[in-house]
């Protein structure tokens, strides 16, 4: 070969990589403007400027006018005809299913109430009919679909896709819930747990997006944390880092479906809030918890601060061992809001040693009940490849991006 053939086989290369890098970091974030897009790839901005082009020629990319800190900036966003993707998040009382496209835009959404310890057939079967649903309500099929997350209460083992701890959804424990998806759909299948998917959520869209490290933690029927170490999601060996709800708080305590006793879970979980308000309020459910609090039921407020001083005791050592610059607290009870997180906040706070630079920041998660169905969204769009369909020969160069789960895009914005 000659060194001409040889160059010119490289620079092709060269262009390849950046354009599936651009496109790649687009993804992550669902919308980026060109001068974000150069911080975050480490491209220079002439280089992002020629790729955009291509990108948009060829159909892969849509630009929009938009307005950073009172200047016009053109915002870089996947095309919608790219394809599309759903959202899944399976809770212990509530199914919710979204579409969105590769700006991580919800189009389409359904919630349904579940049955306690729902059956995995049915609760798979809903799952399937929903997302047939949402694509007839928007005039799409499965064939626009490029993917489907999945969201579950209980740490997933990623190398195989199966609940990595038994006994927290019974009769779950041995379906391949992904394998049992994809075969019903004919699409591929990612399953992670919730708390997992928020973190991704806040990490990309949310209230950490400026963080690289961070803790997401999920407040609930149970309770649970996402953990974001230098913009990757940090799952552990088998997939149940964050399993804060099986934390031991109590000697002696109350027995936890886990099968130990005194878990966070039984003090500060939702069936733990229940039993301490039935006394007084008799039977309650977790939107009528919340509700109330929120309107200033004293006894309610109470019971929701307690259980906010017990997870913020717990949330101390992870702040001890993990060092995040910021936690966000999401999950339906977050939503009585200071009642929760005030108590939470000062909690970790009193335990945790403060660093005088750094310290300890507490805050609500941004996107609010959506978080782990957003991730799920996020989830099956970043695991999906996007056809690059574009012939040029103008010159790029190569960037210093990297392939992180999560993570922060700090560029001026411009």
């Amino acid at each position: 070969m000659s060194r001409r053939a040889a160059a010119a086989g490289s620079q092709s290369s060269l262009r390849e990589a950046n354009r599936a890098l651009v496109v790649e970091t687009v993804k992550r974030y669902g919308g980026l403007t060109q001068v974000e897009l150069a911080t975050a790839t480490g491209l220079s901005q002439a280089t992002v400027s020629t790729i955009v082009r291509e990108l948009l020629a060829a159909g892969v990319v849509d630009t929009a006018v938009t307005t950073r800190s009172g200047r016009r900036a053109q915002m870089v966003t996947l095309a919608r005809r790219v394809g599309l993707a759903a959202g899944v998040h399976v809770g212990h009382r509530h199914l919710r299913v979204v579409l969105g496209d590769f700006t991580h835009e919800v189009i389409a959404e359904q919630t349904l109430p579940l049955p306690a310890e729902h059956r995995v057939d049915t609760s798979l079967d809903r799952v399937a009919l929903l997302v047939v649903d949402l694509l007839e309500r928007v005039g799409a099929t499965l064939d626009d679909v490029v993917g489907l997350g999945v969201g579950v209460p209980v740490p997933v083992d990623s190398s195989t896709g199966l609940l990595s701890v038994t006994g927290l959804m019974p009769g779950w424990d041995d379906v391949h819930v992904g394998q049992v998806l994809s075969k019903r759909l004919g699409l591929p299948v990612y399953v992670d747990n919730d708390a997992n998917l928020g973190a991704i959520a806040e990490s990309t869209l949310g209230a950490s997006r400026q963080h690289s490290d961070s803790v997401y933690v999920r407040v609930s029927h149970g309770v649970g944390a996402g953990i974001v170490i230098g913009g990757h999601l940090h799952r552990g060996a088998g997939g149940a880092a964050g399993t804060i709800g099986h934390v031991p708080v109590q000697f002696p305590g109350d027995p936890c479906r886990c099968g130990n006793a005194g878990c966070l879970d039984t003090v500060a979980g939702a069936p733990a809030i229940f039993e301490r308000l039935r006394a007084s309020h008799g039977t309650l459910a977790l939107r009528d918890v919340v509700q109330r609090t929120r309107d200033g039921d004293e006894r309610c407020t109470q019971v929701v601060a307690e259980a906010g001083v017990a997870i913020g005791r717990v949330v101390a050592g992870l702040g001890a061992t993990i060092d995040p610059q910021v936690v966000v607290v999401g999950g339906e009870l977050a939503d009585t809001g200071e009642v929760l997180l005030g108590p939470l906040r000062e909690a970790a706070r009193r335990t945790v040693v403060l660093d005088r630079f750094v310290p300890l920041e507490v805050v609500p998660a941004a996107l609010g009940s959506r978080a782990e169905v957003v991730g799920a969204l996020a989830l099956a769009l970043r695991s999906t490849d996007v056809p690059l369909h574009v012939g040029t020969d103008s010159e790029t160069e190569v960037g210093s991006g990297t392939d992180d789960d999560v993570g922060p895009v700090t560029a001026e914005l411009a």
